[in-house]
């Protein structure tokens, strides 16, 4: 199993492929749409993200001691910013989630090269992901 770390280390690699960003936009549309569809049932008011302008929805699954994330977005970048928060902390245990330092969104440079409306999604995505790892931390 992957550490948060070596995971965040391949996607910086994978970005670092490309030097225009038009390519980097291209690659996290491409990601959300290889994202798995989230279940209706999980797309509910409780699932939805405060602070995007979009609709995103995360849903939270413990799973043999590991957190496991899906989710869904309305808009193919969000939904690619998304993909690769799953894909760097899910199957990863609540405590690991929230020691992680999510360094790669500047490695990448991801908070540069979004609107400040995306900018705050993000923050907010993140955050509703370290508030799941911290509730199920606290049910041990």
């Amino acid at each position: 199993m992957q550490t948060i770390n070596e995971i965040q280390d391949e996607v910086i690699e994978e970005f670092e492929g490309f030097d225009d960003w038009m390519d980097k936009y291209q690659m996290l549309i491409d990601l959300g749409n290889d994202l798995e569809p989230l279940e209706e049932q999980y797309k509910t008011e409780q699932n939805l993200i405060d602070g995007c302008q979009s609709r995103v929805w995360i849903q939270c699954d413990y799973v043999n001691g590991e957190l496991v994330f899906k989710a869904e977005s309305d808009a193919l970048i969000v939904k690619g910013i998304i993909a690769l928060l799953i894909r760097v902390l899910s199957h990863h245990a609540p405590h690991e989630i929230l020691d992680s330092d999510l360094y790669f969104i500047d490695r990448i440079g991801l908070k540069d090269h979004l609107s400040p409306t995306r900018s705050n999604g993000l923050l907010a995505m993140v955050k509703q992901i370290r508030a799941y790892a911290l509730a199920y931390s606290l049910r041990k």
